[in-house]
């Protein structure tokens, strides 16, 4: 808008105009749009482009798309694809390799101890935790594109998928099952959570082929981190019961966290003083292990594996007391060697399971996408949304074939792969070595594993998901709506439950930014002084506000929600409504109003307008003219508002042909205005010497 300049009369054509501004500024000639193109040149080009007709721009379309579908096209789309195919032939074998094969080994000591225990938390037998830290984490190492990313199971999808598998294969209420109605209740939950499973990766590929990996923009950091620390909080909960040897049912559904702890309560004289004390050595020897793990991360060579350590100890401890026959104490048993039988999910659940195993696609896609770009950030390299959209959705997809329930990337596992100093996904394969090794060889050494200690592990690992409340107070501090938003997530998912706290924060989120959009100032422009630059005139007392000139700047989208704020703006600064006579201003207490004779909005800021703000447009032009008030629209980003033009011979976008010729002598600019008329003289009488074209005018007079 520089070229809104002082009081002036144009210059001829090639001559800089001598004539100072109010304020002593010089003046640019006016630079028509024959003279900008004799200047720049690139004339000829842009016709031609507007009257190609459509079939051949159609037919330009089908070669490209045809040409795409050749050799070199199906290669670069293999290229992105199969990501490995970009960086094995890069990869340092030298440098990277032992960083790979050490962080890879230290996860997959960690996935077996973690797979297991979350396996619980699903309420499936603890094998399956087992197949799901190797097939997913295989599967994402040849589709992922975060290298330093660590999938496998996770503790708030096996939250959410436990209380889908309790909500459809319930426990029957007597609780005294025989061992071939224990075996047939558990193939149905393992079938359950492989439907919630196959679901969500289907989800996930159905978004894929849409290209929606722009949805992760939409679960905002606070949702996020909310949601984690609310399950977090779920999660040490539902492991009460077995820290305690309590046999209660799983309570799902709103409120469980508080149904939970009123049972436990309620129970808690008749826990197991074996059980318990258990519990307590494995949490007095896993807490401080982690906590050293975090504070001397830079002096340890690879991270205490704790989990493992104490899972080797309370076998060998179980097995030697004999605490599972003395004392009742549940253990893990006998764990099956090798893998399941390939097995497709009875399709007929997943009408069922859909609630479910949307926001469990969701949760997936968000945490994963958001922990890979934090490292991808931390050490320059890309992450593509939508191909992490492929690579979870064929993890779940086809890890539930093996009766896998859902996975995703998490928390723990990642920082700690980047700790032990993993580079690639090559991490990935050798952690995927580890759990074959125990699917193979080791598992029977697992059979006195005490439950409980299981259930600790749970709770130690969501440490660093408690820790994330450490972080409002800096919160508060720098957005409060940010805070709000931390907090209402928060206690939605602990009152009610994860998914309704999920869908409860996103629309809250999202009604936040609806809301901000609803309080945006309209801003009164003035002409710094000395420059050609304007600034809102609440800045400054140094402003020059032409008299009789009004310039107006609306930062922000114009749609059906905000057509009424700036209805009432625009009648604010302008006098037009009821009864009022002069128009407000932002500039000096000592400024004298005058009559507004003319109105330039600056629309750079209104990114998108909808049909109902396109048709606010025209009603306020409609106004203005019949008040005698000139309005000119300056930068129009978009073709939305020229979709309130109602001229049949002229379709939205096109130049308005009722182009009026400036009356000035020497001026050779054209400016929008009525069929017949002039661009009048008293425009530049009050300091307008650039025509800001409401149809996009070809002509701009700078």
């Amino acid at each position: 808008m520089s070229g809104l300049l002082g009081a002036q009369t144009c210059s001829s054509a090639g001559e800089v105009s001598d004539l100072k501004s109010p304020l002593g500024a010089k003046l640019r000639e006016p630079l028509t749009e024959a003279r900008f193109q004799q200047i720049f040149g690139g004339a000829e080009q842009e016709p031609d482009l507007l009257a190609e007709p459509r079939w051949s721009r159609r037919c330009s379309l089908w070669r490209r798309r045809v040409r795409a579908c050749s050799a070199p096209g199906a290669w670069r789309l293999l290229l992105a694809r199969l990501p490995p195919l970009r960086w094995l032939p890069h990869y340092r074998w030298r440098a990277w390799l032992l960083g790979d094969a050490v962080a890879g080994v230290t996860v997959g000591i960690v996935h077996v101890p973690q797979g297991m225990a979350f396996a619980l938390l699903t309420s499936v037998p603890p094998v399956f935790g087992l197949y799901t830290s190797f097939f997913p984490v295989l599967l994402y190492t040849l589709l992922g594109t975060g290298r330093h990313l660590s999938t496998g199971t996770f503790a708030v999808l096996s939250l959410m998928a436990g209380s889908a598998v309790e909500r459809l294969v319930p426990e029957p209420l007597g609780g005294n099952l025989s061992g071939i109605e224990m075996e047939q209740l558990d193939a149905q939950r393992v079938g359950a959570a492989a439907a919630v499973a196959f679901g969500s990766g289907a989800l996930m590929l159905g978004m894929f082929a849409l290209q929606l990996g722009v949805l992760s923009t939409f679960l905002s950091e606070p949702v996020v981190k909310a949601l984690t620390s609310g399950a977090a909080l779920h999660v040490l909960v539902s492991q009460l019961p077995s820290l305690l040897g309590l046999p209660l049912p799983r309570q799902i559904g709103c409120f469980a966290l508080f149904k939970t702890l009123a049972a436990v309560l309620s129970a808690l004289p008749r826990s197991s003083p074996a059980e318990l004390t258990i519990s307590a050595l494995s949490l007095a020897l896993l807490v401080p292990v982690k906590e050293l793990n975090v504070r001397f991360r830079d002096k340890l060579p690879t991270p205490i594996p704790g989990e493992i350590v104490m899972v080797l100890l309370a076998s060998v401890l179980c097995f030697t007391s004999s605490l599972d026959t003395r004392y009742n104490v549940q253990i893990v048993g006998l764990l099956p060697r090798g893998f399941p039988q390939p097995l497709l999910p009875n399709l007929a659940e997943l009408p069922r399971i859909l609630a479910d195993s949307l926001p469990i696609a969701l949760v997936t896609f968000a945490v994963s996408v958001s922990l890979a770009s934090i490292y991808a950030d931390k050490y320059n390299y890309t992450v593509d949304s939508n191909q992490e959209l492929l690579a979870h959705g064929v993890s779940n997809l086809i890890s539930s074939l093996f009766s896998c329930f859902p996975n995703s990337a998490t928390l723990a596992t990642t920082s700690l792969l980047v700790d032990a100093g993993g580079n690639t996904q090559l991490a990935g394969l050798f952690s995927c070595l580890v759990v074959l090794s125990v699917l193979l060889w080791l598992g029977p050494f697992f059979y006195y594993l005490p439950k409980a200690v299981l259930a600790c592990i749970n709770i130690s690992s969501m440490r660093q998901m408690f820790f994330q409340m450490q972080e409002l107070p800096q919160l508060w501090r720098i957005s409060r709506v940010d805070f709000a938003v931390w907090m209402v997530t928060w206690v939605a998912v602990v009152t009610l439950s994860v998914d309704l706290g999920l869908a409860i924060g996103v629309v809250f989120s999202m009604m936040t930014v609806v809301c901000r959009t609803q309080r945006v100032q309209c801003l009164a422009l003035g002409l710094a002084e000395g420059t050609e630059l304007y600034r809102p005139l609440r800045e400054s007392h140094k402003l020059l506000q032409v008299p009789g000139l009004c310039i107006l700047s609306y930062p922000t989208p114009l749609y059906f929600g905000t057509r009424g704020q700036f209805r009432r703006i625009l009648e604010w600064h302008l006098g037009l409504g009821g009864g009022k006579e002069t128009p407000k201003t932002d500039g000096p207490p000592t400024a004298v109003a005058e009559p507004v004779r003319v109105v330039v909005l600056d629309c750079s800021g209104v990114t998108f307008a909808d049909a109902a703000g396109a048709r606010e447009v025209v009603q306020l032009a409609s106004r203005c003219r019949d008040a005698g008030i000139h309005l000119l629209l300056a930068q129009c980003n978009g073709e939305s508002l020229s979709a309130g033009d109602t001229d049949s011979g002229r379709t939205p976008g096109q130049s308005d042909p009722r182009t009026a010729v400036c009356e000035c002598p020497g001026c050779s600019c054209s400016c929008p205005g009525e069929t017949g008329a002039h661009w009048p003289k008293d425009l530049h009488s009050v300091g307008v010497t650039w025509s800001l074209g409401v149809w996009r005018a070809p002509t701009i007079c700078v």
